[in-house]
């Protein structure tokens, strides 16, 4: 059992650092612009992410109901792990190194970003091991930024095909950063691809009936991805405040 319960978090009210101000400014956004996008803010999930954020925070997030919580390093992942409620559910978001895949397998309940083959099949060996079924995300780089990680949209069928001969990866659906500091139209063109190439999917393999999500939209640009769609936001210093 977690050192801090969700019982006691659920105590603390998040008000100790701001998070709570911070929360009611992004709910009333996800509501703003769901309502302009004709959809219900109830279907837009929060991913937390808390890199770099103290143990502390954190805390006060999930008393908000914030028991989502998003990961781009393992190892920090780990270390923050038993000081939280074992309820809250992990997902990791960052960019997978093959040589990570074990410890996402046992230690996450999500993946955000895979983007290979060889890492699929990498993740199916290690969840095969652990008799464990880990939803998974694919990763679509669409602004061509090398240091973002994610498979090109040519590329993206085949790898979808592939991962779904696996029986341990569950493909929920596409994640995409978007350009850092784009204009609006720039932002949504982008976001509104993903929604395409999920569509593209949909017709093309409907048997993967589970493959409904997308995960996009960040501090700065989330009310444009729910604009366009976004099912899944990832948002860590709109909720936490500058690190």
């Amino acid at each position: 059992m977690g050192a801090f319960t969700l019982e006691k978090c659920k105590a603390l009210a998040g008000g100790r650092y701001g998070v709570r101000e911070n929360w009611e400014a992004v709910k009333e956004k996800i509501t703003i612009f769901s309502q302009r996008a004709g959809r219900n803010p109830e279907d837009i999930k929060v991913i937390a992410v808390t890199k770099g954020v103290e143990v502390s925070k954190i805390e006060d997030a999930i008393s908000l109901g914030l028991i989502y919580l998003g990961e781009n390093r393992v190892q920090e992942a780990l270390k923050k792990m038993p000081l939280l409620p074992e309820e809250v559910e992990w997902h990791f978001v960052g960019r997978l190194q093959r040589n990570k895949a074990k410890k996402v397998v046992e230690f996450f309940q999500y993946l955000h970003s895979l983007d290979s083959i060889d890492k699929g099949e990498e993740l199916e060996k290690r969840a095969r091991d652990l008799n464990k079924k880990l939803p998974v995300l694919i990763q679509v780089n669409l602004t061509g930024r090398e240091t973002q990680g994610g498979v090109r949209e040519e590329e993206l069928l085949s790898l979808v095909y592939h991962i779904a001969q696996f029986s341990h990866l569950e493909l929920r659906g596409l994640m995409t950063i978007g350009p850092v500091g784009g204009e609006e139209q720039e932002v949504r063109k982008i976001f509104s691809r993903l929604r395409e190439l999920k569509e593209e999917v949909n017709r093309e393999m409907p048997r993967i009936t589970s493959f409904q999500e997308l995960s996009m939209g960040m501090s700065d640009d989330f009310p444009w991805a729910i604009l366009e769609g976004a099912t899944m936001l990832r948002l860590g210093r709109a909720i936490f405040g500058e690190r």
